[in-house]
């Protein structure tokens, strides 16, 4: 007996269904992106009569992967020159000598196409390809000044994933991250917040973006994986424009056969309904322009090396000046993306 011809038709129409809810989930994935334009002000004021030398260094952002950088334009009354330091970063730099006027001002403005950087071989059928190794790889295992790897950091580290039961890389990477956003809360009270501390971090539970994953890393390095640390400025999420207040600062750890993992730790923990999403992903709301702690500049700077840098930096005679204002705008350049959101 025959079957009826809508019978053989069932697994075709189901195949075609499967195939067309594949597409739908893969067009959601599509990163997202986002176009604005950035100003960078830098004033340095009251320079002491009869300084002798004069030195600022602002950091310039960089091209990568998940970030295009173009039309930058700058304003500065004096000569100037952009040089490549450690890790690939950008500097400006001006160097005055004899210097009479008390201050100065340089503004960078340029256009920027940031995409969300979404690490897709966390999928688990997901096939490995290409690795995106580092040159510096040796260096994200090594400590920083305030991110050290003794044995208390590796025991604290060893606790976590012990009490997780993780083995592999990955799974060790994701403890570190789960322990600290359910346990250090975004506060920036009191004093001791900011540097990047791993001890006062550890011992307050609290802080802004750079005590997070201050932990992050260390952990990750105490137990021999490779994290690195990135630094910007944040966007709000909305669009349109205006003044940005201060900088915000991520993390990535490298899992081999995976590349490296997008963690934004401190957004984890202020957005519980978006942890999952900030363990491999890094939104298009940033602007990325330095890679590393414990920078030496290009020139190097006669002082010690910068805990981080996003702010501008000068010397006077060779010592760190302070007084340095800066000012920070964006305005964003395109309708926001019709993708839909990630949770």
């Amino acid at each position: 007996m025959k079957r009826p011809l809508c019978s053989n038709l069932r697994p075709v129409l189901f195949l075609t269904l499967a195939a067309s809810l594949f597409f739908v989930l893969i067009g959601a994935a599509t990163p997202r992106e986002r176009k604005f334009e950035f100003e960078y002000k830098a004033t340095v004021k009251k320079i002491p009569a009869g300084a002798k030398r004069v030195e600022l260094w602002i950091p310039v952002p960089h091209d990568s992967r998940f970030q295009k950088i173009t039309d930058m334009q700058i304003e500065s009354p004096y000569q100037y020159q952009i040089h490549t330091a450690e890790f690939g970063n950008r500097i400006l730099h001006i160097s005055l000598n004899n210097r009479q006027q008390s201050s100065f001002t340089v503004t960078v403005r340029f256009n920027a196409m940031r995409k969300e950087h979404v690490q897709e071989r966390l999928q688990a059928n997901y096939s490995a390809a290409r690795e995106d190794r580092d040159p510096d790889m040796a260096r994200w295992l090594q400590p920083d000044r305030l991110v050290p790897i003794d044995g208390k950091i590796k025991q604290w580290a060893q606790e976590v994933i012990d009490a997780a039961g993780a083995n592999t890389d990955l799974e060790k990477v994701r403890a570190i991250y789960k322990h600290i956003v359910a346990t250090v809360k975004y506060d920036k009270s009191g004093q001791g917040w900011g540097r990047g501390d791993i001890y006062y971090a550890c011992d307050a539970r609290r802080g802004n973006c750079t005590d997070f994953h201050a932990i992050f890393i260390g952990y990750c390095r105490a137990l021999g994986i490779p994290a690195r640390f990135a630094i910007g400025f944040p966007l709000p999420a909305d669009r349109g424009a205006g003044q940005i207040s201060g900088y915000h600062c991520w993390a990535e750890a490298y899992i081999k056969g995976i590349g490296w993992v997008p963690v934004d730790a401190s957004e984890g923990a202020k957005n519980p309904a978006k942890r999952e999403y900030f363990f491999g992903a890094h939104d298009e709301n940033r602007v990325e322009f330095t890679v590393g702690r414990d920078l030496v500049l290009n020139p190097k700077q006669a002082g010690e090396p910068l805990n981080y840098s996003i702010y501008p930096y000068a010397e006077v005679d060779g010592k760190p000046f302070t007084s340095v204002d800066n000012n920070f705008a964006y305005r964003d350049l395109a309708a926001p993306s019709t993708n839909n959101s990630r949770e």
